[in-house]
């Protein structure tokens, strides 16, 4: 936004110097071309009358000196013709004879003084003609030739223009200076709520918005905090009411099993199904209680994650898939499940070995259980493009195209796999992890029957990996 504000105002400001100044070098240019012809037609005029004053007493001396001295001090050159065109005085090296001279004398003898159009300008050189005729009225007597340098005038030109173009420039300056601080005033305060407004978006402690900047920004700055206050007062308290809960429903699950695994030798052979299925149920709520407390954590971290852009974190994504896979491979084999490992090249993530992992036991766990006995288990990881991939492929049953996006759904579960344990929290957890590193998770139907899940993420830079860390 500052950069489009101050784009905006130095095009005014722009513009509002090119308004000022264009017109501003015109008029001086043409001021000095008007003094420089003026100052020499009135040396024209000089010269007329002395060569006037020279036809009615025949004396050219006057003439002859003044013309003389003119152009020993000026450089420029001066013609002095009689009614026929006959020289009277040439001075400077410019003729008579040469063919513009004689056509201004032409143009002078028909009572016509002739003065160099145009303005002048700091590039110009060269030199220009004014004639002029001698004599008073209709009666013409001759006519006087100047030939004027336009050096000097072009110099005085180049130096009011630099003054012009320096003014002008110390004024965009000022426009650029209270531009940049005009903007800094109105967007900073801009700055400091969008944070405070991330942070708040990530379920982090509210941070006040400094109330800076124009009015309205201030009342708005006033009014965020007041709402940030309830937002994190109303997300404090869910998050007391979480872990509360959670240690209040710990200790009455543990007293209850213990209970009722103290009656298991008191109960008659009859009873025996009733007891399983209550065991079972405080299996399933208290992974459910594990599950619901995992998911709030890596839900609250992928928020940390998305204010603070952390991205260093990296891990080689095959060697924990080698780790993991070692660990799994003894409940696979209890389930009838074989699970290999790829090997591969070292595979970079933007991810701790902690994060990586806890994905990877939640896709295997999965894929074990739901894979089937006899299934063949298989993960690889490898690099592509920018991303790097981590994936779990089995050839069990799979899941229907129409359940496939549902599948990372909390609590959602195939109607095939109502009597397997779980929670449907799984892939849900998995894919916070992930999106909080700028990830995602894809699920595919794997050929020629099986699913595919692949754990997308960008590639770290080479180097070495990061410490191991990251919610297990």
């Amino acid at each position: 936004m500052r950069t489009r504000v101050l784009t905006v105002v130095l095009a005014f400001a722009v513009l509002a110097v090119a308004g000022f100044a264009v017109p501003l070098l015109g008029v001086t240019a043409t001021q000095r071309t008007e003094q420089l012809v003026a100052a020499r037609t009135a040396d024209l005029d000089r010269f007329a009358g002395l060569a006037d004053q020279a036809a009615e007493s025949g004396d050219t001396g006057a003439l002859t000196a003044e013309t003389t001295r003119y152009t020993e001090l000026y450089g420029e050159a001066v013609v002095v013709v009689d009614a026929r065109r006959a020289p009277v005085v040439q001075s400077g090296g410019m003729r008579a004879a040469d063919p513009e001279v004689a056509r201004l004398v032409d143009a002078a003898l028909r009572n016509q003084p002739v003065s160099p159009g145009g303005t002048l300008r700091p590039w110009s050189r060269g030199e220009k003609l004014l004639a002029r005729p001698v004599g008073t009225g209709t009666r013409v007597s001759g006519a006087v030739v100047l030939r004027a340098s336009v050096r000097d005038a072009a110099d005085d030109i180049a130096l009011r223009w630099a003054l012009v173009l320096a003014g002008a420039g110390l004024f965009a300056v000022a426009c650029v200076l209270l531009a940049r601080a005009a903007t800094r005033w109105v967007v900073r305060p801009l700055h400091h709520l969008d944070r405070a407004v991330g942070a708040l978006a990530a379920g982090l402690p509210a941070e006040h918005a400094r109330a800076g900047g124009p009015p309205e920004l201030r009342q708005l700055a006033t009014g965020f905090n007041r709402m940030a206050d309830a937002v994190s007062t109303a997300l404090e308290q869910q998050r007391r009411l979480v872990a509360d809960t959670s240690h209040q429903l710990r200790n009455p699950l543990a007293a209850l099993r213990l209970r009722i695994d103290s009656l298991q030798p008191r109960l008659p052979a009859a009873a025996t199904r009733t007891y399983t299925g209550v065991t079972a149920e405080l299996e399933r709520m208290e992974h459910l209680l594990d599950d619901l407390l995992t998911l709030a954590n890596a839900e609250h971290r992928a928020g940390e994650l998305a204010v603070t852009d952390e991205r260093a974190a990296r891990c080689d994504a095959t060697a924990v898939a080698a780790a993991q896979a070692q660990l799994w491979r003894p409940v696979a084999e209890q389930a009838g499940v074989h699970l290999e490992c790829a090997p591969g090249p070292a595979v970079l993530m933007t991810c701790t070995e902690g994060e990586l992992a806890q994905v990877a036991d939640i896709l295997f766990d999965n894929a074990i259980k739901y894979a089937g006995e006899g299934t063949h288990v298989e993960t690889r990881c490898y690099a592509e493009g920018p991303d790097a991939v981590f994936e779990v492929r089995d050839d069990g049953p799979g899941l229907p195209a129409a359940e496939l996006p549902r599948a990372g759904t909390r609590f959602w579960r195939s109607e095939r796999h109502r009597d397997v344990r779980g929670s449907g929290l799984g892939l849900a957890i998995a894919e916070q992890l992930v999106a909080g590193r700028g990830g995602h998770i894809e699920l595919t139907s794997a050929e020629p029957h099986g699913l595919l899940v692949r754990v997308v993420l960008p590639r770290a830079e080479h180097g070495t990996p990061a410490p191991k860390g990251g919610t297990r």
